[in-house]
Protein backbone atom coordinates (compact mmCIF):
# COMPACT_ATOMS: atom_id res chain seq x y z
CA UNK A 1 0.00 0.00 0.00
CA UNK A 2 1.19 3.59 -0.81
CA UNK A 3 0.89 6.69 0.07
CA UNK A 4 -1.12 7.82 -2.79
CA UNK A 5 -3.92 5.00 -2.37
CA UNK A 6 -7.10 6.53 -0.57
CA UNK A 7 -7.27 5.09 2.89
CA UNK A 8 -9.95 4.69 4.98
CA UNK A 9 -8.36 6.02 8.58
CA UNK A 10 -10.40 5.22 11.23
CA UNK A 11 -10.85 7.91 14.51
CA UNK A 12 -9.12 5.66 16.59
CA UNK A 13 -5.82 5.82 14.48
CA UNK A 14 -6.10 9.72 13.98
CA UNK A 15 -6.23 10.01 17.52
CA UNK A 16 -3.37 7.65 17.85
CA UNK A 17 -1.75 9.91 15.74
CA UNK A 18 -2.27 12.94 17.46
CA UNK A 19 -1.28 11.28 20.76
CA UNK A 20 2.04 10.02 19.06
CA UNK A 21 2.99 13.03 17.73
CA UNK A 22 2.83 11.92 14.12
CA UNK A 23 1.76 15.29 13.10
CA UNK A 24 3.81 17.86 11.88
CA UNK A 25 3.54 21.56 9.75
CA UNK A 26 5.32 22.27 6.74
CA UNK A 27 5.60 26.06 5.30
CA UNK A 28 5.42 27.41 1.97
CA UNK A 29 6.99 30.18 1.42
CA UNK A 30 4.93 33.39 -0.04
CA UNK A 31 6.44 35.39 -2.41
CA UNK A 32 6.50 38.85 -3.25
CA UNK A 33 5.74 39.12 -6.92
CA UNK A 34 7.53 42.67 -7.07
CA UNK A 35 10.41 42.53 -5.22
CA UNK A 36 10.78 38.87 -5.53
CA UNK A 37 11.19 39.17 -1.57
CA UNK A 38 9.86 35.96 0.57
CA UNK A 39 7.23 38.06 2.91
CA UNK A 40 5.38 34.71 4.24
CA UNK A 41 4.83 31.35 4.77
CA UNK A 42 1.49 29.07 4.71
CA UNK A 43 1.45 26.30 7.18
CA UNK A 44 0.31 23.13 6.52
CA UNK A 45 -0.80 19.67 8.10
CA UNK A 46 0.94 16.55 7.33
CA UNK A 47 0.97 13.28 8.80
CA UNK A 48 4.41 11.62 9.16
CA UNK A 49 2.74 7.84 9.34
CA UNK A 50 5.38 5.29 10.90
CA UNK A 51 4.55 2.73 7.52
CA UNK A 52 3.33 4.94 4.70
CA UNK A 53 5.97 7.98 5.11
CA UNK A 54 4.78 11.98 4.86
CA UNK A 55 0.94 11.85 4.27
CA UNK A 56 -0.47 15.14 2.86
CA UNK A 57 -3.81 16.43 4.44
CA UNK A 58 -6.11 15.35 1.39
CA UNK A 59 -5.41 11.57 2.62
CA UNK A 60 -6.84 12.04 6.05
CA UNK A 61 -8.53 15.26 6.34
CA UNK A 62 -11.79 14.22 5.48
CA UNK A 63 -12.26 11.86 8.49
CA UNK A 64 -11.00 14.92 11.15
CA UNK A 65 -13.56 16.87 9.73
CA UNK A 66 -16.11 14.03 10.14
CA UNK A 67 -15.04 12.57 13.21
CA UNK A 68 -15.35 15.38 15.91
CA UNK A 69 -11.41 15.47 16.28
CA UNK A 70 -11.30 19.08 14.17
CA UNK A 71 -11.38 21.24 17.40
CA UNK A 72 -8.76 19.22 19.21
CA UNK A 73 -6.16 18.93 15.78
CA UNK A 74 -6.97 22.57 14.89
CA UNK A 75 -6.14 23.73 18.69
CA UNK A 76 -2.60 21.96 18.28
CA UNK A 77 -2.34 23.23 14.21
CA UNK A 78 -2.57 27.14 15.10
CA UNK A 79 -0.37 26.67 18.41
CA UNK A 80 2.24 24.82 16.76
CA UNK A 81 2.52 27.75 14.07
CA UNK A 82 2.28 30.61 16.40
CA UNK A 83 5.30 28.92 18.72
CA UNK A 84 7.62 28.63 14.97
CA UNK A 85 6.49 31.93 14.25
CA UNK A 86 7.39 33.43 17.82
CA UNK A 87 10.98 31.35 17.51
CA UNK A 88 11.60 32.98 13.91
CA UNK A 89 11.35 35.81 15.00
CA UNK A 90 14.94 36.05 16.12
CA UNK A 91 15.75 35.71 12.46
CA UNK A 92 14.53 39.00 11.82
CA UNK A 93 12.41 38.49 8.72
CA UNK A 94 10.74 41.96 7.54
CA UNK A 95 7.86 41.93 6.69
CA UNK A 96 6.78 38.29 7.24
CA UNK A 97 3.48 36.37 8.59
CA UNK A 98 2.56 33.36 8.93
CA UNK A 99 -0.51 32.02 7.11
CA UNK A 100 -2.79 29.24 9.26
CA UNK A 101 -6.03 27.75 7.77
CA UNK A 102 -8.91 27.65 10.05
CA UNK A 103 -11.58 25.16 10.29
CA UNK A 104 -15.37 26.63 9.76
CA UNK A 105 -16.12 24.21 13.11
CA UNK A 106 -13.60 26.67 14.67
CA UNK A 107 -15.28 29.55 13.98
CA UNK A 108 -17.83 31.17 16.17
CA UNK A 109 -18.86 34.23 18.10
CA UNK A 110 -16.20 33.56 20.57
CA UNK A 111 -13.14 32.72 18.07
CA UNK A 112 -11.45 36.30 18.59
CA UNK A 113 -11.37 34.88 22.46
CA UNK A 114 -9.35 31.82 21.63
CA UNK A 115 -6.88 32.92 18.91
CA UNK A 116 -5.87 35.70 21.61
CA UNK A 117 -5.41 32.70 24.11
CA UNK A 118 -3.67 30.80 21.50
CA UNK A 119 -1.39 34.07 20.72
CA UNK A 120 -1.19 34.59 24.54
CA UNK A 121 0.09 31.42 24.86
CA UNK A 122 2.89 31.24 22.14
CA UNK A 123 3.98 34.52 23.11
CA UNK A 124 3.23 35.86 19.41
CA UNK A 125 2.63 39.56 18.75
CA UNK A 126 -1.05 39.33 16.48
CA UNK A 127 0.78 41.09 13.58
CA UNK A 128 2.79 37.90 12.56
CA UNK A 129 -0.80 36.01 12.04
CA UNK A 130 -2.84 36.04 8.95
CA UNK A 131 -5.71 33.41 9.03
CA UNK A 132 -7.10 31.90 6.46
CA UNK A 133 -11.02 31.10 5.97
CA UNK A 134 -12.48 29.47 3.22
CA UNK A 135 -14.56 31.54 0.83
CA UNK A 136 -17.77 30.07 2.59
CA UNK A 137 -17.00 30.77 6.13
CA UNK A 138 -15.51 34.02 5.33
CA UNK A 139 -18.01 35.38 3.59
CA UNK A 140 -21.22 33.41 4.28
CA UNK A 141 -21.94 34.29 8.25
CA UNK A 142 -21.98 37.84 9.16
CA UNK A 143 -22.70 36.83 12.78
CA UNK A 144 -18.98 36.58 13.34
CA UNK A 145 -17.89 39.39 11.64
CA UNK A 146 -17.63 40.65 14.74
CA UNK A 147 -14.83 38.49 16.34
CA UNK A 148 -13.34 38.55 13.53
CA UNK A 149 -12.98 42.49 13.62
CA UNK A 150 -12.07 42.01 17.13
CA UNK A 151 -9.19 40.16 16.18
CA UNK A 152 -8.19 42.88 13.29
CA UNK A 153 -8.16 45.83 15.40
CA UNK A 154 -5.33 43.95 17.35
CA UNK A 155 -3.31 43.01 14.27
CA UNK A 156 -4.10 39.66 12.92
CA UNK A 157 -5.14 39.74 9.41
CA UNK A 158 -7.45 37.44 7.70
CA UNK A 159 -7.41 35.94 4.22
CA UNK A 160 -10.48 34.20 1.95
CA UNK A 161 -8.55 31.12 1.04
CA UNK A 162 -9.15 29.51 -2.17
CA UNK A 163 -11.61 32.68 -3.60
CA UNK A 164 -13.59 32.05 -6.86
CA UNK A 165 -14.58 28.54 -5.95
CA UNK A 166 -17.66 29.67 -3.48
CA UNK A 167 -20.51 31.50 -3.86
CA UNK A 168 -19.57 35.05 -2.62
CA UNK A 169 -21.74 37.73 -1.50
CA UNK A 170 -19.91 41.28 -2.70
CA UNK A 171 -22.09 42.81 0.18
CA UNK A 172 -20.36 40.73 2.78
CA UNK A 173 -17.14 41.40 1.07
CA UNK A 174 -17.45 45.21 1.14
CA UNK A 175 -18.39 44.67 4.98
CA UNK A 176 -16.03 41.50 6.01
CA UNK A 177 -12.82 42.61 7.71
CA UNK A 178 -10.56 40.63 5.20
CA UNK A 179 -7.49 41.66 4.15
CA UNK A 180 -5.96 39.25 1.49
CA UNK A 181 -8.02 37.14 -1.07
CA UNK A 182 -6.00 34.06 -2.38
CA UNK A 183 -7.22 33.50 -6.06
CA UNK A 184 -7.91 29.63 -6.51
CA UNK A 185 -4.84 27.89 -8.31
CA UNK A 186 -7.98 26.79 -10.80
CA UNK A 187 -7.71 29.56 -12.23
CA UNK A 188 -3.62 30.26 -12.03
CA UNK A 189 -3.09 26.81 -13.62
CA UNK A 190 -4.63 27.67 -16.95
CA UNK A 191 -3.26 31.27 -16.82
CA UNK A 192 -0.99 30.51 -20.10
CA UNK A 193 -3.65 28.56 -22.54
CA UNK A 194 -7.30 30.22 -21.48
CA UNK A 195 -8.10 34.12 -22.04
CA UNK A 196 -11.33 33.48 -19.56
CA UNK A 197 -9.22 32.65 -17.16
CA UNK A 198 -6.67 35.24 -17.48
CA UNK A 199 -9.60 37.56 -17.37
CA UNK A 200 -11.07 36.41 -14.31
CA UNK A 201 -7.85 36.40 -12.52
CA UNK A 202 -7.21 40.19 -13.98
CA UNK A 203 -10.83 41.05 -12.49
CA UNK A 204 -10.50 39.87 -9.53
CA UNK A 205 -7.06 41.26 -8.77
CA UNK A 206 -8.54 44.82 -9.73
CA UNK A 207 -11.25 44.24 -7.33
CA UNK A 208 -9.69 43.23 -4.48
CA UNK A 209 -7.03 46.11 -5.00
CA UNK A 210 -10.23 48.43 -5.43
CA UNK A 211 -11.28 47.86 -1.61
CA UNK A 212 -7.85 48.15 -0.04
CA UNK A 213 -7.08 44.30 -0.20
CA UNK A 214 -4.11 42.28 -1.38
CA UNK A 215 -3.79 38.89 -3.38
CA UNK A 216 -2.31 35.74 -3.37
CA UNK A 217 -2.13 33.42 -6.36
CA UNK A 218 -1.78 30.16 -5.24
CA UNK A 219 -0.74 26.99 -7.26
CA UNK A 220 2.11 28.95 -9.40
CA UNK A 221 4.00 26.67 -11.09
CA UNK A 222 5.36 27.88 -14.76
CA UNK A 223 7.17 31.04 -15.26
CA UNK A 224 4.66 31.88 -17.94
CA UNK A 225 1.91 32.16 -15.29
CA UNK A 226 4.14 34.06 -13.13
CA UNK A 227 4.73 36.80 -16.10
CA UNK A 228 0.84 36.98 -16.39
CA UNK A 229 0.21 37.18 -12.95
CA UNK A 230 3.06 40.07 -12.56
CA UNK A 231 1.16 41.77 -15.58
CA UNK A 232 -1.67 41.56 -13.86
CA UNK A 233 -0.17 43.51 -10.75
CA UNK A 234 -0.61 40.85 -8.87
CA UNK A 235 0.78 40.88 -5.11
CA UNK A 236 1.97 38.16 -3.99
CA UNK A 237 2.42 33.97 -5.22
CA UNK A 238 2.71 30.95 -3.99
CA UNK A 239 3.38 27.43 -5.47
CA UNK A 240 5.81 24.90 -7.06
CA UNK A 241 7.64 27.53 -9.11
CA UNK A 242 9.12 28.96 -5.94
CA UNK A 243 9.03 25.81 -3.58
CA UNK A 244 7.04 23.01 -2.14
CA UNK A 245 5.71 22.65 1.57
CA UNK A 246 9.06 21.88 4.07
CA UNK A 247 10.07 21.23 7.08
CA UNK A 248 10.48 24.28 9.82
CA UNK A 249 14.26 23.88 9.70
CA UNK A 250 14.80 23.26 5.84
CA UNK A 251 12.09 26.31 5.78
CA UNK A 252 14.34 28.66 7.94
CA UNK A 253 17.87 27.73 5.61
CA UNK A 254 15.92 27.87 2.32
CA UNK A 255 14.73 32.13 3.26
CA UNK A 256 17.84 32.99 4.23
CA UNK A 257 19.89 31.47 0.91
CA UNK A 258 16.70 32.92 -1.57
CA UNK A 259 18.15 34.46 -4.61
CA UNK A 260 14.79 35.52 -5.65
CA UNK A 261 12.24 34.48 -8.29
CA UNK A 262 13.91 35.35 -11.22
CA UNK A 263 13.80 31.73 -13.65
CA UNK A 264 15.74 30.72 -17.11
CA UNK A 265 15.11 27.06 -17.12
CA UNK A 266 17.43 27.44 -20.03
CA UNK A 267 20.47 29.67 -18.46
CA UNK A 268 22.46 27.82 -16.03
CA UNK A 269 24.01 31.09 -15.28
CA UNK A 270 20.33 32.82 -14.46
CA UNK A 271 19.46 33.86 -11.02
CA UNK A 272 18.62 31.19 -8.69
CA UNK A 273 15.07 30.91 -6.93
CA UNK A 274 17.33 29.31 -3.89
CA UNK A 275 20.09 27.43 -2.27
CA UNK A 276 20.07 24.08 -4.36
CA UNK A 277 20.93 25.58 -7.92
CA UNK A 278 24.21 27.41 -6.30
CA UNK A 279 25.00 25.08 -3.49
CA UNK A 280 24.58 21.75 -4.44
CA UNK A 281 27.39 20.24 -6.25
CA UNK A 282 26.59 18.87 -9.83
CA UNK A 283 27.65 15.63 -9.19
CA UNK A 284 25.21 15.20 -5.82
CA UNK A 285 22.15 16.77 -8.27
CA UNK A 286 21.75 13.94 -10.14
CA UNK A 287 22.08 11.09 -6.92
CA UNK A 288 18.40 9.46 -5.65
CA UNK A 289 19.21 12.04 -2.51
CA UNK A 290 20.05 15.27 -4.64
CA UNK A 291 17.00 14.38 -6.67
CA UNK A 292 14.55 14.03 -4.59
CA UNK A 293 15.95 17.69 -2.68
CA UNK A 294 15.38 19.85 -6.35
CA UNK A 295 12.43 18.10 -6.80
CA UNK A 296 11.09 18.80 -3.19
CA UNK A 297 12.25 22.27 -2.47
CA UNK A 298 12.31 23.65 -5.94
CA UNK A 299 10.58 21.91 -8.75
CA UNK A 300 11.00 21.13 -12.43
CA UNK A 301 12.02 24.36 -13.57
CA UNK A 302 15.25 24.07 -10.99
CA UNK A 303 16.38 20.50 -12.14
CA UNK A 304 15.96 21.14 -15.83
CA UNK A 305 19.09 23.74 -14.64
CA UNK A 306 20.77 21.31 -13.33
CA UNK A 307 20.58 19.23 -16.58
CA UNK A 308 21.74 22.53 -18.63
CA UNK A 309 24.52 23.23 -16.29
CA UNK A 310 25.76 19.34 -16.90
CA UNK A 311 25.34 19.96 -20.86
CA UNK A 312 27.95 22.65 -20.98
CA UNK A 313 31.02 20.40 -19.19
CA UNK A 314 32.39 23.30 -17.71
CA UNK A 315 32.40 22.44 -14.15
CA UNK A 316 35.05 20.43 -12.57
CA UNK A 317 35.50 18.75 -9.59
CA UNK A 318 36.08 21.36 -6.48
CA UNK A 319 39.61 20.12 -5.57
CA UNK A 320 41.17 18.77 -9.02
CA UNK A 321 43.73 17.38 -7.13
CA UNK A 322 41.37 15.41 -4.75
CA UNK A 323 41.53 10.91 -4.96
CA UNK A 324 38.78 9.47 -6.08
CA UNK A 325 38.06 8.08 -2.78
CA UNK A 326 37.78 11.85 -1.26
CA UNK A 327 35.63 12.67 -4.11
CA UNK A 328 33.43 9.40 -2.92
CA UNK A 329 33.38 10.31 0.45
CA UNK A 330 32.77 14.12 -0.17
CA UNK A 331 29.77 12.69 -2.53
CA UNK A 332 28.79 10.59 0.35
CA UNK A 333 28.58 12.95 2.81
CA UNK A 334 26.53 15.64 1.04
CA UNK A 335 24.01 13.28 0.27
CA UNK A 336 24.14 12.55 4.14
CA UNK A 337 23.33 16.21 4.52
CA UNK A 338 20.62 15.99 1.54
CA UNK A 339 18.42 13.74 3.32
CA UNK A 340 18.52 14.99 6.82
CA UNK A 341 17.15 18.23 5.56
CA UNK A 342 14.37 16.31 3.67
CA UNK A 343 12.98 14.70 6.57
CA UNK A 344 13.86 17.89 8.79
CA UNK A 345 16.29 16.53 11.01
CA UNK A 346 19.09 19.00 10.13
CA UNK A 347 18.64 22.93 9.89
CA UNK A 348 20.55 23.18 6.18
CA UNK A 349 22.90 22.85 4.24
CA UNK A 350 26.57 23.61 4.50
CA UNK A 351 29.21 22.35 1.18
CA UNK A 352 32.62 23.19 1.71
CA UNK A 353 35.78 21.79 0.98
CA UNK A 354 36.18 20.18 4.36
CA UNK A 355 33.82 17.93 3.11
CA UNK A 356 36.57 16.02 0.96
CA UNK A 357 38.51 14.02 3.50
CA UNK A 358 41.75 12.47 3.76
Amino acid sequence: MSASQPIEWTVAQLAQAVERGQLELHYQPIVDLRSEQIVGAEALLRWRHPTLGLLPPGQFLPVIESSGLMPEIGAWVLGAACRQMRDWRVLAWQPFRLAVNVAASQVGPDFDKWVKGVLADAGLPAAYLEIELTESVAFGDPAIFPALEALRQIGVRFAADDFGTGYSCLQHLKCCPISTLKIDQSFVAGLANDHRDQTIVRTVIQLAHGLGMEVVAEGVETSASLDLLRQADCDTGQGFLFAKPMPAAAFAVFVSQWRGATMNANDPTATSCCVCCKEIPLDAAFTPEGAEYVEHFCGLECYQRFQARAKTGSETDADPNACDRCRSERLRLITVRLRHTLTGCQAGLSFSEDDCTS
